[in-house]
């Protein structure tokens, strides 16, 4: 089970494990971040799952979709490295990703 580390709202860091073929946002979660609300379930059909992810893990990512780069453009707090949590399926190459969950809308 690849590793997943989490920045709350706070600032607190978390370290959680995931199945592979999950989404980060469902292992986010699962895993009892209330503050990632995912309200659409992980359809891609609104942004409350946005996440900044690290850098580091840019090229292990699949690139943004045309819908993931609209909701994301809805967002005030959207930065070089906002994701969709939803859209970043959770794979052993992106072990010890770590992905800080953005301001709410």
């Amino acid at each position: 089970m690849p590793k997943l580390i989490v920045v709350n709202r706070a600032g607190e860091e978390k370290s959680v494990e995931g199945d592979t073929g999950l989404s980060v946002m469902e292992v986010i979660r699962d895993n009892g971040f209330d503050e990632l609300l995912a309200l659409c379930g992980g359809c891609c059909s609104c942004a409350t799952c946005h996440v900044y992810v690290d850098p580091a893990f840019e090229a292990a990512l699949p690139a943004l979709s045309e819908d993931e780069d609209d909701l994301l453009d809805s967002s005030d707090h959207r930065n070089e490295t906002s994701r969709l949590s939803c859209q970043l399926v959770l794979t052993d190459a992106l072990e010890g990703l770590k992905v800080t969950i953005a301001p709410e809308d």
